[in-house]
C-alpha cells in the first residue's frame, strides 16, 4: 500500500494536466506568430545592396552559405527575390515547426507510458529500479533527443568546434568576439548540463513512480523547443527566427524546473540551475543577429518566406551528411 501511494497521487495529477504540454507548446507557437504579426511590417531591405552584405561576410574571412536566395513562386523572371525587401512570414515553416514538436511529443510520451505499463505488468516501481539507470535513460534522452524529431535538428561538429574551426551554427557567420572557445561548448553539455538534467529528471521519477508525468512531460517539451530551435538557427540559418526560438527554450526550462520542484524542490533548483549557461546562451545569439544585418537592417524576428526552406529531413530521403551540403 506505501509502494502505491505515491502511484495513485500520480495517476490524479496525470487526468488533470494530460493536455498542459500541448497547452504550453501551442502558446510557444503562438507567440511566435504573434511576434511576428506585429514585427512583419517593422523591416524592409533593398536587394542593390545584399551583394554588399556578402562581400563583407567574405572579407571577414567566412565561408557564407547564404550566398544566394531562394526563389519564390513569384519570381522576376530568373532572378531570385531578396525575401527581405517585403518580408512575408513563413507559415509554412510554422506549421512545420509545430508539427515536428507535436510528433516528438506523443513519440516520448507513448515511450514514457510503454515503461509504465510494462513495469506494472511485473509488479516493479521505479524505486526498484537502480537510479543509475534512470539517470541514464535521461541522459541519453537530453543528447539524442533529436532522433524523436522529423526536423533535422543539426548540430555544429563537435570535432570542428574544439578545433576551433567554422562548422555547422558555429562560426559559419559573424560571431561575437565574446563568443566562448570551441571546446567549451561540449564540456557544458555533455559533462554538466547533461548530467544534471540526468539527475533532476531521475529524482523526479522516483518521487512520482512514474516515468510519465507532468514534470517530465514538461522537460521533454524544453528538449523539444530546442531541437526546433536547432532547426532554426544551425541548418536553415534564420538568424532573427533564432532570437525569438531562444526565448522560447528559456521560458520552456523555466516551466520544467518549475515542475520539477513541485515534486521535488532539489530537482527543481538543479534543473533551474542550467538557466544560467542557457541564458548566456540567449545573448550570444541575440548578439549574433546583431552582427549579421542584411543591407544595414536586422532581420526580422520570424521565420521570413523565402530565406530557407524548413523541410522533414524524415521524408526528404537525404541523410545528415546530405544535408551538411545544403
Amino acid at each position: 500500500c506505501a509502494q502505491t501511494f505515491p502511484r495513485e497521487i500520480t495517476q490524479r495529477k496525470i487526468e488533470k494536466n494530460t493536455t498542459m504540454q500541448l497547452k504550453v507548446l501551442a502558446v510557444l507557437a503562438t507567440s511566435l506568430v504573434i511576434t511576428a504579426h506585429h514585427r512583419v511590417n517593422a523591416f524592409s531591405a533593398s536587394p542593390a545592396s545584399q551583394h554588399q552584405h556578402h562581400a563583407r561576410r567574405h572579407s571577414a574571412g567566412l565561408s557564407s552559405q547564404r550566398t544566394t536566395f531562394t526563389l519564390r513562386s513569384t519570381k522576376q523572371g530568373d532572378q531570385a527575390v531578396d525575401p527581405y525587401t517585403s518580408p512575408q512570414l513563413d507559415t509554412d515553416a510554422l506549421i512545420k515547426y509545430f508539427a515536428a514538436g507535436t510528433v516528438e511529443l506523443s513519440l516520448f510520451a507513448g515511450c514514457f507510458q510503454v515503461i509504465d505499463v510494462a513495469l506494472a505488468q511485473v509488479n516493479l516501481f521505479p524505486s526498484s529500479i537502480p537510479f543509475p539507470a534512470i539517470a541514464f535513460l535521461f541522459y541519453a534522452s537530453s543528447l539524442k533527443s533529436r532522433v524523436f524529431n522529423p526536423l533535422n535538428n543539426q548540430r555544429p561538429d563537435r570535432t570542428e568546434a574544439i578545433k576551433g574551426e567554422s562548422s555547422t551554427g558555429f562560426r559559419d557567420r559573424v560571431m561575437p568576439s565574446w563568443t566562448p572557445p570551441g571546446v567549451i561548448f561540449p564540456i557544458m553539455w555533455i559533462l554538466i548540463i547533461g548530467p544534471i538534467r540526468a539527475y533532476s529528471s531521475a529524482l523526479v521519477v522516483t518521487s512520482t513512480g512514474a516515468f510519465f508525468n507532468p514534470a517530465t512531460m514538461a522537460f521533454i517539451l524544453h528538449l523539444t523547443v530546442g531541437d526546433i530551435w536547432n532547426t532554426i538557427n544551425n541548418t536553415e540559418k534564420r538568424y532573427g527566427a533564432a532570437v525569438t526560438g531562444v526565448i522560447c527554450v528559456l521560458l520552456s526550462v523555466a516551466n520544467a524546473a518549475y515542475q520539477y520542484a513541485l515534486v521535488d524542490p532539489l530537482a527543481g533548483k538543479l534543473l533551474g540551475g542550467t538557466l544560467i549557461w542557457l541564458v548566456t546562451a540567449a545573448a550570444l545569439i541575440t548578439d549574433t543577429w546583431r552582427l549579421n544585418p542584411v543591407n544595414g537592417k536586422r532581420v526580422p524576428l520570424f521565420p521570413v518566406l523565402g530565406e530557407s526552406e524548413t523541410s522533414f529531413m524524415w521524408f526528404s530521403g537525404k541523410s545528415s551528411d546530405e544535408e551538411k551540403k545544403l
